[in-house]
């Protein structure tokens, strides 16, 4: 892997160009009047591991999320404890 050197008057001048080089694997730092700043380099396009789907196994839920939503909050969502709309017609 080869590391270029630019600054930063040459990476707004060619910025793509620059990015395609990193997108083949180079390194890239980025200087402020000769002095080093920052390094553009490629990630890795892969997750490091696969997440996993669905529920964490560990997580439990209280009781209390299972309770009905307070009048104020359902009014903030435009229903009321039966479910119904309000304002308005039935979807």
């Amino acid at each position: 892997m080869s590391m270029t050197r630019i600054n930063i008057a040459d990476a707004r001048a060619s910025l793509s160009r620059y990015l395609a080089r990193v997108e083949a694997g180079e390194t890239i730092t980025l200087c402020r009047r000769n002095v080093p700043i920052a390094e553009i380099r490629p990630i890795d396009s892969a997750p490091m591991k696969q997440r996993p789907i669905g529920i964490d196994r560990g997580m439990t839920l209280p009781s209390s999320f299972f309770e009905p939503l307070p009048d104020e909050v359902l009014r903030g969502f435009g229903r009321t404890r039966g479910g119904k709309r309000l304002g308005g017609d039935e979807e």
